[in-house]
């Protein structure tokens, strides 16, 4: 492959298929994860629970109680708590 107008296209093609690989093996690990929910959700687990428990565990913790510390004084405020 050649040089066009500064472009080094043997690099610039290897970019590309890397990044086509890569697409490839993330829409395998989402079919895998969509599959593990349908798994939980068949055996009796409320998916949308699970995935804002796993939203929860991402977060750090002191991230974590000032949210939770502030949705419980945004229910108090309209009368959910």
């Amino acid at each position: 492959m050649a040089n066009v107008d500064g472009i080094a296209g043997e690099q610039l093609l290897n970019y590309i298929q890397r990044i086509e690989r890569l697409e490839e093996e993330k829409a395998t690990i989402a079919s895998d994860i969509t599959d593990v929910y349908r798994e939980a959700k068949g055996m009796g687990f409320d998916t949308k629970i699970v995935r804002q428990l796993i939203k929860l565990r991402k977060m750090e913790p002191d991230d974590r109680q000032e949210q939770e510390a502030l949705i419980e004084s945004y229910k108090i405020a309209i009368g959910m708590g």
